[in-house]
């Protein structure tokens, strides 16, 4: 197997590539960049990220312990953040960033009993772990979920759901077969309508959520869960695709996401056939509801092929694309997620507030 981290002079192109990933998560920009800069390799990538998040988190127990809950509950999701962007690497140390995955879930959770005390909720089931949030005021909201991608987690998205959120949309964010806490116990599952079926089960039996008027967003490779859950999950109404492939070709893919790839599948045969599910080909003509394609133009890698043909292939495709957008846009945030956010509700038959 390749060892990626290990590539001469990688450290500072990678710190470059996902400084937009971990400011569209939420972390300020001067603070990436300042915390960063102590990357000695990215042998030291989560150690450094790690200690920044451990500063936060002793942060928000200070103000909690003084009763600062709106400064103890900002505190805990930006440690959360931290501590799940320190691993979105195929470091060898996977104990490691098990434990970081568990320590951004449980910050998360500490900062939403404190700022939605009344509207989040742990939610578990067969495949997953995630958290439900409800909107302010709203009685039984439609909801929409969000599934991550290969190495993100349900606790880099609040950014989404908080503008979903604010139009009176509930949100199930989670994390599914070898994604955030449940990456180092379980291999990702292309057959991922059975992950998202099995969130609409638990839903279905939580009151005030509507299941009648339920959609899906995808990041990443979360956007290929999307689509393909879209055409076989009937209970869905509409669906997102953000920086989603439309099929892998294993041959062209950069070390990066093979090395990723065969870590969380557990073998390189493994995760060489997990690339070749991952294949829209045949599934995206037979997908029956709205699906909307989010692209980012400057968001090209080698191997994966651009997620426009799915739009031009589904019936009721759309193509949002953002020419100066990169992978996930956070570096165009506002030129997607607006619209995408006021898409999920004519969708779902709200109006945007």
């Amino acid at each position: 197997m390749s060892c990626f981290i290990d590539t001469p002079g990688i450290t500072p192109d990678f710190i470059s590539l996902n400084r937009s990933r971990a400011v569209g998560a939420g972390l300020d920009p001067f603070a990436y960049d300042r915390v960063t800069a102590g990357v000695p390799d990215l042998h030291g990538w989560p150690h450094v990220l790690a200690e920044a998040a451990r500063a936060h988190l002793a942060a928000a127990v200070r103000a909690e312990a003084d009763g600062l809950r709106v400064t103890a509950a900002a505190e805990f999701r930006i440690a959360a953040r931290w501590f799940h962007i320190a691993t979105v690497l195929p470091h060898p140390d996977t104990d490691l960033l098990a434990a970081l995955e568990a320590e951004a879930d449980a910050a998360d959770g500490r900062a939403l009993a404190l700022a939605e005390p009344d509207r989040a909720e742990r939610i578990e089931g067969p495949g997953f772990v995630g958290r439900l949030r409800r909107p302010a005021e709203v009685t039984t909201p439609p909801v929409v979920l969000i599934a991550p991608g290969l190495d993100s987690s349900k606790e880099e998205f609040h950014v989404l759901a908080d503008a979903l959120l604010a139009r009176g949309l509930a949100v199930a964010a989670f994390d599914g077969p070898g994604q955030g806490v449940r990456a180092a116990t379980s291999a990702p599952e292309p057959a991922y309508h059975r992950v998202v079926g099995a969130v609409l089960d638990r839903l279905a039996d939580t009151p005030g959520i509507d299941v009648g008027r339920a959609a899906l967003v995808g990041m990443s490779l979360g956007g290929y869960y999307a689509a393909e859950s879209a055409a076989h999950e009937p209970r869905l109404r509409a669906a997102v695709a953000v920086s989603g492939p439309h099929h892998l070709v294993w041959e062209e893919l950069p070390p990066f996401v093979t090395d990723t790839l065969t870590r969380r599948c557990g073998s390189t045969a493994a995760a060489r056939a997990f690339a070749a599910a991952v294949d829209l080909r045949p599934l995206a003509p037979r997908i029956p509801v709205p699906l909307l394609v989010v692209e980012g133009g400057t968001d090209v890698t080698p191997g994966v092929a651009t997620a426009a043909a799915t739009a031009d292939a589904a019936p009721h495709g759309e193509l949002l694309l953002v020419p100066h957008g990169d992978h996930l846009l956070g570096n165009a945030q506002g030129d997607w997620l607006p619209q995408t956010a006021d898409w999920l509700t004519s969708r779902l038959g709200t109006r945007p507030a």
